[in-house]
């Protein structure tokens, strides 16, 4: 049968670099208001971009800023202001309040190490630069989204910041004073300083880490720096046996409030894991004492200060569980010492359509500027929303769909497909939304709009301050599935899910597509209608690409995610293949040209499909797979998690019994690897401390034994997002070449 799929390598790589040159938007933010000598207000807006440079092989960050011209309440006039300036060094920046000075951490190499200062800008001056590393008063300034943070006290005087606590210095019993012989008189004294406090016999000690992408982040503390003193301090008073982060001033500067992880019995991974058991703290700055603001039997994340200063919202999830999961929206007040629960848990979406908060993380700025409400974005079924919530009567309004989730409006289909597939928020400041957004076939392109006053019917009217190129030659479209009654969930009844096909727009009379089946990892994740780079390089070699959300998804409710667990490789597998069947009735695809591709859970359904069913797919690709549970518990970061899928509940006090170990073993797709006929592509990453690459390694000796055709790609420096610029261009062309190979025989 004639097919239109791309062959040519040199081709397929002249694609994959065209459409590797979109870029990302990473943040943004809202200069102070200025009144212009002709009396029209305006505003700056900084952003920070990131893109692949396949020559330099890395991810180069560049900022661009705009002016935006308004009456507080609409934008008259927009532009770009400048051309782009790539940034280079820059762990973290913050502007101050007031827009006068910007702070920023910085690192650099002096005398052949790295060094990481903290610079302190006014206008067009840097002001001050101070050496952190040089101080010696703490360990590496964390940059990361789960303790990091850079914040400017209300007065800006002073400047909070999240490090690694110092750790002093270890030897070994047997070293001497030749051994470390200074150059200069000024190292003599800073090592005759660090021998004073030399503790032998500690150089090997383990440090517990916090996982994936937090390696070597093991104990944080708060630090402060005195601007005017140039002092850097160590906040006291934080309880050791907790990691503090995502830290900011309290009202009036009085102290510092900051969530804090818990570290019994043990630490586990944090990344994509906001289900560890972590409090509200607030540390007082006079007297160091610690005060608990939360009940410390739940997790939370992303506290929000309002701009009036008298409320925190945040997010709230119950301990273990799903890592990911519907979460709560939670308010304390401040000044009454109240919490209260603005959004709670939904388990089913109801008449409104609205079907919960899933959130990894509230935006540093989320609050209207009247302190009544809250912009959050978040998948809802297969797309992702900008939701505005009423902090008073909690009810949830959709700021980018034509008509609105609530009382008011109903969200159809219809009304849908004439936005954007998904919006991210960056930033409100003074109720200036700036969002990006994009679709399968749309890169990001950058938004600002006014959010309405509070007892408005008005809806946001967008600006676009840059704008994407649509690909024409890309369709795409949401499919909903209602699994056969004998695939009902009993438990949780009554569930649907849905599917995201991409596939070239124009087709050659007579010419069927050859489809690539992609199920998501997590498993309680989604993949909302957002621009994707490998889907759209498919498409546009020639595949068709069903991206499955199956039951268990995020977006969806909270009964559906609570639907999988104990039921990982059925009921997810059931889904992927009544979908595959499903959308394979019509005569648009070729049934014999099929290929499965997933990473992480996506991977442990890929190689579960090509167990379960013998040679209905000719190829298959697994991004470090999940493939054994039971063997996978002792090596991972969250070993909890492969409890909890299997089924059961996570005991950190005891061994496992034998018939928990049975169970995971036989819900893994290393079980079925006799009835594998399928040729196998495995990708993994040799940092990997989720899915540790001796899983892969695992599958891999599996099918050699067996003589299936096996090919394993290891990846050094990887971790488990192989997201290098290396790893993902080199993974991604061996992936094609793959499939289209054994597509072809």
């Amino acid at each position: 049968m004639e097919s239109q799929v791309v062959t040519n390598p040199e081709e397929i790589a002249r694609l994959y670099r065209q459409l590797s040159l979109f870029p990302s938007l990473n943040r943004a933010d809202v200069g102070p208001v200025i009144t212009s000598q002709y009396g029209g207000k305006y505003s700056n807006i900084y952003t920070e971009w990131s893109q692949r440079d396949l020559e330099r092989n890395e991810n180069v960050k560049f900022c661009k800023q705009y002016i935006v011209f308004h009456d507080d309440k609409s934008v008259v006039f927009s532009a770009p202001s400048g051309n782009c300036t790539e940034v280079q060094g820059v762990l973290l920046s913050k502007d101050a309040p007031s827009g006068e000075m910007k702070a920023v951490v910085r690192k650099s190499t002096v005398k052949g190490e790295e060094n990481q200062f903290l610079e302190i800008w006014s206008k067009n001056i840097k002001i001050k630069c101070i050496n952190l590393t040089a101080l010696k008063k703490h360990g590496n300034v964390y940059e990361d989204e789960h303790f990091g943070c850079l914040v400017w006290s209300h007065s800006e005087t002073h400047l909070l910041y999240v490090a690694e606590k110092k750790r002093p210095k270890s030897e070994s019993f047997f070293q001497t004073e030749s051994s470390t012989l200074p150059s200069t008189v000024d190292e003599d004294e800073t090592l005759r300083s660090e021998k004073k406090e030399a503790v032998k016999g500690e150089q090997f000690v383990f440090h517990e880490d916090w996982g994936e992408t937090l390696v070597h982040k093991s104990s944080p503390v708060l630090c402060v720096l005195d601007i005017e003193g140039n002092n850097v301090s160590v906040l006291e008073g934080v309880p050791e046996n907790i990691s503090p982060g995502q830290a900011f001033w309290a009202p009036g500067d009085t102290g510092v409030v900051f969530v804090g992880w818990s570290h019994e019995p043990f630490r586990l991974g944090l990344k994509y894991s906001p289900n560890r058991r972590s409090s509200l703290f607030y540390v007082d700055l006079t007297g160091g004492k610690c005060e608990q603001l939360s009940s410390g039997t739940s997790a939370v994340s992303s506290p929000r200060l309002s701009p009036d200063q008298c409320r925190i919202v945040y997010q709230e999830n119950s301990l273990y569980g799903p890592h990911m999961q519907c979460s709560q929206l939670c308010m304390y007040d401040w000044y009454t010492k109240k919490t209260s629960v603005v959004v709670d848990v939904v388990k089913r979406p109801g008449d409104d359509g609205f079907t919960g908060i899933y959130c990894t993380q509230l935006p540093p700025k989320c609050w209207s500027a009247d302190s009544q409400r809250i912009i959050v974005a978040c998948p809802q079924r297969s797309r992702k929303e900008l939701l505005m919530v009423d902090i008073n009567t909690g009810s949830v309004t959709s700021l980018t769909s034509i008509n609105c989730l609530g009382e008011k409006h109903l969200v159809t289909d219809t009304d849908k497909e004439s936005g954007m597939g998904a919006w991210c928020l960056l930033t409100v400041e003074r109720d200036l939304i700036v969002a990006s957004c994009s679709s399968p076939n749309c890169p990001p392109s950058l938004r600002v709009g006014f959010l309405p006053s509070r007892d408005s019917e008005e809806e946001v009217v967008w600006i676009t301050l840059e704008e994407s190129q649509t690909l024409p030659a890309i369709d795409w479209q949401i499919l909903s599935f209602t699994p056969p009654t004998e695939q009902d969930n009993s438990q949780y009844s009554g569930l649907d899910f849905e599917a995201l096909l991409i596939k070239p727009k124009e087709l050659k009379d007579g010419v069927k597509l050859p489809l690539i089946v992609f199920p998501h990892g997590g498993p309680h994740s989604v993949i909302v209608a957002d621009w994707l780079l490998s889907p759209a390089v498919l498409c546009r070699v020639g595949f068709a690409v069903l991206l499955v959300n199956y039951r268990g998804s995020l977006g969806f409710g909270q009964d559906n995610i609570l639907s999988l667990p104990g039921n990982v490789g059925t009921q997810d597998v059931k889904d992927v293949q009544f979908a595959v069947e499903s959308v394979l009735n019509g005569d648009e695809f070729d049934k014999q040209k099929l290929a499965v591709y997933g990473g992480s859970h996506g991977g442990f359904l890929a190689c579960h499909l090509i167990g379960q069913y013998p040679g209905y797919y000719k190829a298959c690709v697994a991004l470090n797979p999940v493939v054994n549970l039971a063997s996978m518990v002792c090596g991972t970061d969250i070993p909890d998690w492969c409890m909890y899928e299997a089924g059961f509940e996570y005991p950190t006090d005891s061994l496992y019994e034998p018939a928990v170990w049975e169970q995971m073993l036989n819900k893994s797709p290393i079980k079925l690897t006799t009835h594998v006929q399928t040729p196998v592509l495995l990708i993994l990453g040799e940092d990997d401390k989720r899915v540790p690459h001796k899983q892969g390694i695992e599958y891999y000796r599996a099918l050699k034994a067996k003589e299936v055709p096996v090919r394993l790609l290891m990846y050094p420096g990887n971790n488990h997002s192989l997201s290098n610029v290396d790893a993902e261009s080199d993974g991604f062309m061996n992936t094609v070449l793959w499939i289209i190979e054994h597509l072809s025989e």
